[in-house]
């Protein structure tokens, strides 16, 4: 695994980190924008950081939620050590309640890419809700 793999991977990383810590401030800065979401039928681009609401993780513990991990993280490629390094992950993840039943696994794709410095996910594409 090479420097920008390992980065890559430690964005995502990040990402979970601040998903299940509920940090919406956290959580903006693991993407790099715009970034696309393609996820129950639709495709969104998130412009910049004000496109996750606040009541993000209100809503999803509204559903029963209380975390969620990683259960795979694959790199499809690589695209080595250009001035914009970019790795596609072929992903599997789960949400569990807080008794650690499962409410769902999920198979995704998750773009990961340097941009000014700055590791952070530019798209993903999911099964997920």
């Amino acid at each position: 695994m090479n420097n920008n793999e390992v980065d890559a991977l430690r964005c995502l990383d990040s990402f979970m980190g601040a998903w299940n810590a509920r940090d919406v401030q956290a959580f903006r800065a693991t993407f790099n924008y715009p970034s696309v979401r393609i996820a129950s039928g639709k495709i969104r681009i998130l412009e910049g950081p004000e496109a996750h609401p606040d009541d993000l993780f209100e809503r999803m513990v509204a559903t029963g939620w209380h975390h969620s991990q990683w259960l795979r993280r694959n790199i499809l490629h690589s695209s080595g050590d250009g001035e914009e390094p970019k790795v596609h992950f072929d992903t599997r993840f789960g949400r569990y309640r807080e008794d650690g039943s499962t409410i769902g696994e999920y198979d995704s794709i998750y773009i990961v890419n340097k941009q000014d410095g700055h590791w952070g996910v530019q798209g993903r594409s999911s099964f997920a809700p």
